[in-house]
C-alpha cells in the first residue's frame, strides 16, 4: 500500500516517469458531500422548520418587503446574493411555499396542486409576505447571524419563528444516506396542541392534507420510521351510471389519477364508459359507468386497483445541532413550543431593556430641564468642562434611577435643542415617563407568567388567522378492499377435465365461468385430489376433474358434499367440508390417502345446501338392501381432513340425484359498522338481522328515496342515510313529508313493490322535504303547531299513523296532515304490537376447519338409514345435473 501524497520515480528503460499517487485525495470527500447535501440542502432543521433555500427565500423577502408585490424573478435574483445554486431551484422552491398558502401572498398563476398545473414563469408572477410571515417569523434583535457563503451579507442562521411551522407546511427531501417527510399537520390543532402542551396536557396531532380527501391514521406511529398513512378520494355516487370524485389523495393529482384509472380499465381491472374532468377551484372529476356495472363495487375497485388510495410513509427526520436527528411529530411539537417560549422571553427581555433604556433618559431629561442644569455649561470652555459641570448638576437628583449616568448620557442630553427645553412640559413628560413605567411593569408581569403569556400568543395567532384553516383531511378506519371481491371479470375461465388443464386459454375446451386475472381457482378431481392454484393461461392439475370455480378465501358457506372409496376395494365414506385456508398449488388429498380411491359423488353447494340421493348397490353375494336414499342435511360439517361417515362397505354401481337441497346454515349475522360505513359479519358495531340467501336491506336515505339491496359486504352507503335494516317485505312504511308544490305536510304509508329498485316517496320539488320516517306497525307522531299573532297556541297533538291512513302505493300523495301551520313534527315511541314470526328453516351450524377432529364417530347416521348389515348407504358415478356433479 502506497502513502498518501507519496511521489515514486519509476524508471522504465531508458524513460524516466514521474507518477503522483492521488488516491488519498478521495478519502474524505464522499462524507464531505453527504454532510453538505443532508445540512445544506434536503433537511429541515428544527429551529424554524426551513431548509437553507427556503431560509434564503424568506430573508431576501425581508430586505424587500415594502408592502407591496415584487416580481418572483426580482425575488429570486435577490436571493441568488445568500444561495450558491441557480435561479430554478430557487424559483421551484419558493413556488412550493407558496402553493402551502401560509408564508407568501401571491398574486397571478402560481399552479395547481388539485390538477398539477406548473406555476407561470418568475417573471409573470408576483408575492409579497404574508401578515402571517411578518407576525411570526421575523425579529432581527433576537436573530442570530452568520456571513453569507460568499462573505459579502450577513443571513440568519435560524429565523425566531415562533410557531410549529414545519409541521403546518411539511416538508419532505432525498439526501445521501437519508430522506424525510413530514406530512402537513393542520393550522387551529397545532395551535391547539401548543397549549395543551404548555398547560401540561397530553395531545395528539394527526396530518391534514391540502386537497382534502379521506384518511386512515390508525399507522400513523406519531410520524416515525415505519408508520403509514393510508388516503383515500372521496367518491360519491351522483347516479346509477355515474361516479363523483371531489376530493383526491396527497401527493396526487387530478392527471395522475385520471391516468391510474385509465390503465386499471385498461387492463380489465374496471370498466368505465368515459371520464370527464371537470375541475376548477374544486376537483371534480366524472366517472361514468357502462349499464349495468355496480357503482358500489366500482369504487372498491377504484381503491383497490388506482391512485384513488395511496399508501404514504411519514418518516420524520430534521436538523438539530448540525446532525441529522430522527424524532416523532408529537416531540416536534413540544420543541416547537419550547422553542416559542424562549424566544418570546428573549423578545420581552429585549423590549424591557429599551423601555427601561427610554424611561432612563426621559427621567434625565426631565431632571436636565426641570432643574436648568443646562445653564450650569454656560461658563464652560472645554467638552470635559461641560461632562463635568453637566454631572455635577444631575447628582442631587438621579438616586432613584435605575443605574449609573454614563458620559454617553451626559452627551445625549448636550444634544437637545433649544427649542425643545423652550416647549418642554413638565406634565407631559411625566405622563410619558408613568406610560414607560407601566409597560415595563407589565413586561414584568409576562416575564414572571411567561406560560400564559405563551398560552395568549397562541390563542391570538388562532383568532387572528384561524379562519377558513379548518380540517380538511375527514379522519377514519378503513375496511381492507378484498382485491377479488371487486375486480372485474375480464376472461374467461376453461377445462379439459380429461387430460387435467384448466386456463384462460382454451377456448375449445369447456366454458366453466368469468374470472380475473387475480383470482385463484380451486379444482377437484375424480381420485380425490384438491388443488387451488392462481388464473393462467393453461394449467395442469390432473386427469379427471370434476369440479371448477373461483375459490373465495375464508368462505365458510359454501358446502362440499362428497361420497368417495377407500382404495380399489376399501370401503365407501360420507363426508361434508368447507374449504377456508390452503397452501397455493399444494395437492391435498380429501379421501383417507390409499391408492386407488375413487369419488363416487361430489356437489358444491354455496349457501351450505343439503341434497338428498340415492344409492345404488352392485348384486354380491347376499347382500339384500341395494337401494335407499342419504340425506346430506343428516351429516355434521367438518374439516376437509376428516375421514367421514362410513356409507357401505360394498361395491356401489351408481349414485343418483333424488331431491336438490335447500340450506343446512345457520342465517347469517349482520353488523353495521358506522366508523367506516360498512356492513360486516365480525361482530363490528350494531346488529341488524340474521340474513338467510333471498333477505335484504332496506335503505331509506332523508332526500326521501328507499330501496332494498342484498347485504353484500361490499355494499357502500350515502351519508343521508337514515334507516337502514332488514326488509320485512309485508311491514309498512310510514311518513310525513312537506310537499313544496302544495305548501302543506302530508301523510303516507306503503309498501316496497319492486326489490331493488330506488323510488321516491316524496314529491320532487324542490323545497319538498322528509320530516320525519318510521318502520314500526303502529307508529305514533307528535305535532307541535306554530303560534301565530293575535292567537294562542295549539296544543301539540299526537297523532296514530296507522289509524290516520290506510297502506296505498309509493307514488301515492297521501293525506294532509292538517291545515294549521306546523312548527315540528316528532316521531313517538311506537304502540304495541306482536309481529308475526318468522318461521326458520332447518339449521345445521358450520364448523370452523381448525376446530374439526378427523374422527369419524362424532356423525353416525340415524339407524334406519343404515343397510341391513349396519352400515351407511353408499355413493357412484353419474353425470352433472345443475350444480351437482355426479360420478
Amino acid at each position: 500500500m502506497i502513502e498518501d501524497n507519496d511521489d515514486l520515480i519509476n524508471e522504465q528503460d531508458d524513460n524516466q516517469e514521474t507518477i503522483t499517487r492521488v488516491t488519498g485525495m478521495y478519502k474524505d470527500w464522499f462524507l464531505d458531500y453527504a454532510s453538505y447535501v443532508i445540512l445544506e440542502r434536503a433537511v429541515p432543521a428544527i429551529e424554524d422548520g426551513f431548509k437553507p433555500v427556503q431560509r434564503r427565500i424568506m430573508h431576501s423577502m425581508k430586505d424587500l418587503d415594502d408592502g407591496r408585490y415584487n416580481k418572483v424573478a426580482n425575488i429570486v435574483g435577490h436571493t441568488m446574493q445568500y444561495h450558491p445554486h441557480g435561479d430554478a431551484s430557487i424559483a421551484d422552491a419558493m413556488v412550493q411555499i407558496g402553493q402551502k398558502d401560509l408564508l407568501i401572498d401571491t398574486q397571478g398563476n402560481w399552479g395547481n396542486i388539485l390538477t398539477g398545473d406548473r406555476a407561470a414563469a418568475s417573471r409573470y408572477i408576483e408575492a409579497r409576505l404574508s401578515k402571517f410571515a411578518l407576525d411570526v417569523v421575523y425579529n432581527p434583535k433576537i436573530t442570530e447571524w452568520q456571513a453569507s457563503y460568499d462573505g459579502r451579507r450577513k443571513e440568519p442562521v435560524n429565523l425566531p419563528v415562533m410557531f410549529p411551522l414545519l409541521l403546518a407546511q411539511g416538508g419532505e427531501g432525498i439526501a445521501v444516506g437519508l430522506s424525510t417527510k413530514i406530512l402537513p399537520h393542520n393550522f387551529i390543532e397545532l395551535i391547539d396542541a401548543s397549549v395543551k402542551h404548555l398547560k401540561g396536557k397530553r395531545f395528539t396531532i394527526l396530518p391534514d392534507f391540502p386537497t382534502a380527501g379521506i384518511a386512515d391514521f390508525s399507522n400513523y406511529n406519531d410520524g416515525l420510521r415505519g408508520g403509514k398513512v393510508r388516503v383515500r378520494a372521496k367518491i360519491s355516487q351522483s347516479d346509477k351510471n355515474t361516479l363523483a370524485i371531489t376530493e383526491i389523495p396527497f401527493a396526487t393529482n387530478t392527471s395522475s389519477l385520471i391516468d391510474s384509472i385509465l390503465k386499471a380499465n385498461d387492463k380489465g381491472k374496471i370498466k368505465i364508459k368515459k371520464i370527464e374532468d371537470n375541475t376548477a377551484a374544486d376537483v371534480e372529476i366524472l366517472v361514468h359507468l357502462p349499464s349495468g356495472i355496480s357503482p358500489d363495487k366500482t369504487i372498491d375497485a377504484l381503491y383497490a386497483f388506482t391512485n384513488c388510495e395511496t399508501s404514504i410513509s411519514p418518516l420524520g427526520c430534521v436538523i438539530e445541532d448540525n446532525k441529522p436527528f430522527f424524532v416523532g411529530v408529537s416531540e416536534m411539537l413540544r420543541r416547537s413550543t419550547d422553542n416559542t417560549v424562549v424566544l418570546l422571553k428573549s423578545e420581552l427581555e429585549i423590549k424591557l431593556n429599551e423601555f427601561e433604556e427610554q424611561w432612563h433618559f426621559a427621567s434625565l431629561e426631565r431632571i436636565f430641564i426641570e432643574n436648568r442644569i443646562y445653564r450650569d455649561i454656560e461658563e464652560e470652555e472645554t467638552w470635559e468642562g461641560v461632562i463635568r459641570a453637566i454631572d455635577k448638576g444631575l447628582q442631587p437628583h438621579i438616586k432613584h434611577l435605575k443605574r449609573t449616568v454614563t458620559d454617553d448620557d451626559i452627551a445625549r442630553l448636550t444634544e437637545i435643542r433649544i427649542k425643545r427645553i423652550s416647549k418642554f412640559d413638565i406634565d407631559k413628560a411625566q405622563q410619558k415617563i408613568d406610560a414607560l413605567e407601566e409597560q415595563i411593569a407589565e413586561i414584568k408581569h409576562h416575564l414572571a407568567n411567561l406560560i400564559d403569556y405563551a398560552i395568549a400568543y397562541f390563542e391570538r395567532l388562532k383568532k387572528a388567522y384561524g379562519e377558513g384553516r379548518e380540517r380538511k383531511t375527514e379522519i377514519r378506519t378503513f375496511d381492507d378492499v378484498d382485491a377479488t371481491k371487486v375486480v372485474i371479470r375480464n376472461t374467461k375461465l376453461y377445462v379439459n377435465r380429461e387430460e387435467g388443464f384448466i386456463g384462460t386459454s382454451l377456448r375449445r375446451d369447456e366454458y366453466v365461468c368469468d374470472c380475473s386475472d387475480i383470482d385463484d381457482i380451486i379444482v377437484f378431481t375424480n381420485d380425490g385430489k384438491m388443488m387451488v392454484t392462481k388464473v393462467g393461461s393453461k394449467t395442469f392439475i390432473g386427469k379427471g376433474i370434476i369440479h371448477v370455480a373461483v375459490f373465495k378465501k375464508k368462505d365458510k358457506r359454501t358446502i362440499y358434499n362428497m361420497i368417495y372409496r377407500d382404495g380399489s376395494k376399501g370401503a365407501s365414506y360420507v363426508k361434508r367440508f368447507a374449504v377456508t385456508s390452503i397452501t397455493r398449488d399444494k395437492e391435498y388429498d380429501l379421501t383417507n390417502g390409499n391408492k386407488s380411491s375413487k369419488v363416487w359423488y361430489f356437489s358444491a353447494n354455496p349457501n351450505g345446501e343439503a341434497e338428498v340421493i340415492t344409492i345404488h348397490l352392485r348384486q354380491v353375494g347376499s347382500v339384500k338392501k341395494l337401494k335407499w336414499d342419504l340425506d346430506f342435511a343428516e351429516i355434521l360439517i367438518k374439516g376437509r381432513a376428516s375421514k367421514g361417515n362410513v356409507v357401505t362397505k360394498y361395491s356401489i354401481k351408481k349414485v343418483e340425484l333424488k331431491e336438490k337441497g335447500v340450506s343446512t346454515l345457520k342465517p347469517r349475522k349482520i353488523w353495521f359498522d358506522d366508523t367506516v360505513q360498512r356492513l360486516n359479519v365480525d361482530e363490528r358495531g350494531e346488529l341488524i338481522g340474521e340474513f338467510r340467501g333471498e333477505d335484504r336491506l332496506l335503505i331509506i336515505t332523508q332526500s326521501g328515496h328507499v330501496k332494498t339491496i342484498l347485504p353484500e359486504i361490499t355494499t357502500r352507503f350515502d351519508d343521508n342515510m337514515i334507516v337502514l335494516e332488514k326488509w320485512i317485505p309485508k311491514k309498512p312504511i310510514s311518513a310525513i313529508y312537506y310537499d313544496g308544490e302544495k305548501e302543506r305536510y302530508y301523510v303516507k304509508r306503503f309498501l316496497i313493490e319492486n326489490e331493488g329498485k330506488e323510488e321516491t316517496f316524496i314529491s320532487d320539488h324542490p323545497k319538498s322535504q322528509l320530516e320525519i320516517v318510521s318502520t314500526d306497525w303502529k307508529p305514533m307522531a307528535e305535532i307541535e303547531y306554530t303560534k301565530e299573532r293575535g292567537k294562542d297556541r295549539k296544543d301539540n297533538e299526537t297523532v296514530n299513523l296507522e289509524e290516520f291512513i290506510a297502506v296505498k302505493g309509493i307514488s301515492a300523495l297521501g293525506n294532509q296532515l292538517t291545515k294549521e301551520k306546523i312548527n315540528q313534527v316528532n316521531l313517538l315511541e311506537p304502540l304495541p304490537y306482536e309481529a308475526p314470526e318468522e318461521v326458520p328453516a332447518e339449521e345445521i351450524e358450520v364448523v370452523d376447519e381448525e376446530n374439526v377432529t378427523v374422527s369419524q364417530s362424532q356423525a353416525e347416521v340415524s339407524d334406519d338409514k343404515k343397510s341391513s348389515n349396519g352400515e351407511l348407504p353408499p355413493e357412484s358415478d353419474i353425470d352433472d345435473e345443475g350444480q351437482i356433479t355426479l360420478f
